[in-house]
């Protein structure tokens, strides 16, 4: 199997206080073919040993004895030298205010306990992606001269989609941390896509998505909305108006090709 082969050169740090579960996750990793893999215990031990090297993907358990994942990722984002290596939960946790930190730093995926091998092997994948950066193929776009605007008062998120986009060939990329500061940038540069997330200052991504959709100079301008609060009520009808596609932000390079693909053709 090809994703054995390449995943024996994916280096990884799982993060697991339970020794139980260090050998469970451990197993399935061997099957899906990664062999370098670190192990630590708690976030003191982490930190030491992402202080002395860098992984290409960290996996975590949500509760450790001395904090959580999110001081792992905090850690991870905040360190220059692992700030844009992706980060994997493995967890049954499932509460939307527990996990909102994680997916604001760029949480590549949520992997419940007990999980499927499939779960595994398709987060190793989207790993695999954005380490091997393949050029997307666009029938009318070339990804190089793609023009795209994201709006997202996360920092941390900006950088996570844009890695994405960046493995993909996209790299005329601009940033605004509200929908407002969106506009301003609209006012003044052509853009092909427009990806914003929901929860803003100023403007909201719906009212960003509004102006847009209602500008004569603009609306030809498909809208992809990331965000944490994808699968929530208000935002249960938002792709019938609003904007052009919805995604949640746990999301793999190839969820973002393939509403990449519905968007531009």
């Amino acid at each position: 199997m090809k994703l054995i082969a390449d995943a024996q050169e994916l280096s990884i740090i799982l993060i697991e206080p339970s020794k139980a579960q260090q050998k469970i996750i451990l197993n399935a990793l061997h099957e899906s073919g990664v062999t370098d893999i670190d192990v630590a215990e708690n976030v003191a031990s982490a930190s030491n040993t992402l202080t002395m090297h860098t992984p290409d993907l960290v996996i975590s358990s949500m509760y450790l004895e001395d904090g959580t994942a999110n001081d792992i990722i905090d850690f991870i984002r905040s360190t220059p030298s692992t700030s844009d290596v992706p980060f994997m939960l493995i967890s049954s946790e499932r509460k939307r205010e527990s996990l909102e930190h994680l997916r604001q730093n760029g949480l590549l995926a949520v992997l419940p306990k007990p999980f499927s091998s499939d779960d595994l092997d398709t987060a190793i994948k989207a790993t695999l992606d954005l380490n091997n950066e393949e050029e997307i193929e666009l029938e009318f776009f070339d990804p190089r001269e793609l023009k795209v605007l994201i709006a997202d008062d996360s920092n941390m998120a900006q950088k996570h989609i844009s890695r994405t986009l960046q493995s993909m060939g996209i790299m005329y990329i601009d940033r605004a941390d509200d929908g407002r500061a969106a506009l301003a940038l609209l006012e003044e540069k052509q853009y092909d896509l427009i990806i914003t997330d929901y929860n803003m200052p100023e403007m909201n991504g719906i009212e960003l998505a509004n102006h847009i959709k209602n500008s004569p100079a603009h609306s030809h301008i498909p809208v992809l909305m990331v965000s944490s609060d994808a699968d929530t009520p208000q935002l249960s009808n938002v792709t019938k108006g609003e904007v052009d596609a919805l995604c949640d932000k746990t999301f793999t390079p190839n969820t973002i090709k393939s509403l990449l693909h519905n968007l531009l053709g």
